[in-house]
């Protein structure tokens, strides 16, 4: 075996929103304090975004952020952050055009 041999590309998976489950894709456009951020999400509104428990400690979401949310049934216009991408996942994903237009500035 040579070391020119060529390697098969690797698959990256990546985690989307699931539609079933009300999520979306969102940018974190402000961050307000107290684990809150105000967000644009891909259905062109804008929410108030809170990070819940165990995740605060995961994830720390700065502006221009890519995220998953969770809007609440009660209020429209607040929402659950579930998932946070890195930055070389967001870019893949805008390559894909998996993110919706009026959010995607990647």
């Amino acid at each position: 075996m040579s070391n020119k041999e060529i390697q098969p590309e690797e698959t990256i998976r990546l985690r989307l929103p699931k539609k079933y489950n009300n999520e979306m894709f969102a940018i974190a456009e402000r961050l307000v304090g107290g684990s809150r951020m105000d967000v644009i999400c891909g259905d062109g509104k804008a929410r108030l975004a809170r990070i819940p428990g165990k995740m605060k400690r995961r994830a720390r979401v700065r502006t221009g952020d890519l995220l998953i949310i969770k809007p609440w049934d009660i209020q429209d216009a607040k929402a659950d952050v579930v998932y946070r991408y890195r930055r070389t996942q967001s870019i893949i994903l805008s390559r894909r055009n998996l993110i919706p237009e009026e959010i995607n500035v990647f």
